[in-house]
């Protein structure tokens, strides 16, 4: 009779679904003396099942206990101030709504093409992180730079100021892009500055009105370069503005070939010429003498030579 009494308890505990239900088979156990050991190992199970039950209320809570003596009535709820607060980045989150906000309210704005707007150094990632103080997965960090570039492609001329200062929000502690160089001037002699480089040759050239002499390297036009058509790229700054008898040229060259050098004359030459007469930017902007040639000539680092492979129809 004992296994039988131990299989009945078996099926009555799986049968249980509330602790009512424990007290109650408990209390018509408690009245038979024959079940008396069955009880109290029954109350036994009972304290630990509401112990195992009770885990939810010992964990500790993520966020400060509530003063609730600030209220002064007791809310039946206290709601979370950030929709994000019990994410795993409630901050990054929060920026992402407030620019999603923005762009939907201001999505209508007439925009510019991105080579139009205004530059903006961003935060990189690792300022970023610092910023919010939260690990931004690489991924989601460029969404948000993605809502960033379309906000500020709104047209300058209409750019609300909500919109220009959430832009500086995410900027970059002094702003590359915004520094401006000052204007170049003239020296106390009167003379012009401008520095030029084309593949491996590098120019300085100083320029001062006068009656048209050029120097280079201390030699004259002629004498540097043979070729015509290396003076004329040299002084077609001048030349295509009318001011080759207007300015006398002094220039330092140095490395590449003379065609390189000549160049890289005629790029310096130009930059000079502005900083006497700036409206000329126009003119020799259409001339092609102050566009800079972003290719560059990669000098080969010197190495053993290799050994040259035999042919195959050749008898040893």
């Amino acid at each position: 009779m004992g296994w039988q009494s131990a299989n009945s308890m078996v099926h009555a505990l799986q049968s249980i679904r509330s602790p009512r239900h424990l007290r109650a088979l408990l209390s018509r156990r408690s009245t038979n003396s024959a079940h008396t050991n069955t009880g109290a190992s029954l109350s036994t199970h009972i304290q630990t099942w509401n112990d195992a039950r009770g885990y939810a209320t010992q964990v500790q809570p993520a966020a400060p206990e509530i003063n609730f003596e600030k209220f002064q009535a007791l809310p039946a709820r206290i709601i979370p101030t950030s929709p994000a607060y019990f994410s795993g980045s409630p901050k990054f989150i929060d920026h992402s709504l407030r620019l999603e906000g923005i762009l939907a309210k201001y999505a209508s704005l007439p925009t510019v093409p991105a080579r139009e707007a205004p530059r903006m150094a961003w935060f990189r990632l690792p300022q970023f992180r610092e910023f919010v103080g939260e690990p931004i997965p690489t991924k989601k960090y460029k969404g948000l730079l993605r809502i960033l570039q379309r906000l500020n492609r709104i047209d300058p001329a209409i750019t609300p100021r909500e919109v220009r200062d959430t832009l500086n929000d995410f900027l970059r502690p002094g702003n590359p892009y915004d520094i401006k160089l000052a204007p170049r001037t003239l020296d106390e002699l009167g003379r012009a500055r401008g520095k030029g480089k084309r593949k491996a040759s590098h120019a300085v050239v100083h320029l001062v009105e006068g009656e048209g002499e050029v120097l280079i390297n201390g030699k004259s036009l002629t004498e540097a370069f043979p070729r015509v058509h290396d003076r004329e790229s040299a002084t077609w700054a001048l030349r295509c503005s009318s001011r080759l008898d207007k300015y006398n040229v002094w220039a330092r060259v140095k490395g590449g070939g003379t065609t390189g050098q000549a160049e890289a004359i005629t790029l310096a030459l130009a930059r000079a010429l502005l900083v006497h007469e700036p409206a000329l930017k126009p003119i020799l902007r259409r001339a092609g003498v102050i566009t800079v040639d972003p290719r560059r000539v990669e000098r080969k680092k010197p190495g053993r030579k290799k050994a040259r492979k035999m042919p195959t129809w050749v008898k040893r």
